[in-house]
């Protein structure tokens, strides 16, 4: 694979994504400057913890993109049981062995969006996050929030 191949299929993904944003309710993609790194803003579910806050993400490309998944990261601070504290997201299709080329940035995104909506406690990068959510969800509702308003 070339990059000449990723540059085509990125490409090809953000312009069908910019055509399509009315369809991704709560996601915004601004135009990358550079094509191998893209940011994008998630807007927290309603009716979650996570409704009140705004959230940035990166995405970063390498050659191998479709084959290889991209590297995608949480810029904004989050309290969640699959996020770690520097901000990368441990969801299934982002693993090397549940990638495949059919996956794109809109599946991405919007897996990230139903992690935030539906946390997975059993496979967890932050496991105070995870304890708490099965422990006490009122609590771990209340620390979310808390996260949201600090970064405010």
């Amino acid at each position: 694979m070339t990059s000449n191949f990723a540059t085509t299929r990125l490409s090809r993904e953000l312009s069908k994504l910019q055509s399509d944003m009315n369809n991704l309710e709560g996601i915004t993609i601004e135009l990358p400057t550079n094509l191998m790194s893209w940011n994008a803003t998630i807007k927290g579910p309603p009716n979650t913890p996570y409704e009140e806050g705004t959230f940035n993400i990166t995405l970063t490309f390498d050659n191998d993109y479709p084959v290889k998944p991209p590297s995608v990261k949480f810029l904004t601070l989050m309290y969640h049981p699959n996020i770690y504290k520097d901000g990368k997201i441990c969801v299934d299709i982002l693993q090397p062995s549940e990638w495949t080329p059919a996956q794109n940035v809109r599946t991405i995104l919007v897996s990230i969006m139903s992690l935030l909506m539906d946390p997975n406690p059993s496979s967890p990068a932050n496991r105070e996050a995870a304890e708490l959510y099965m422990k006490d969800k009122e609590e771990y509702n209340k620390k979310v929030r808390q996260f949201i308003q600090t970064n405010k």
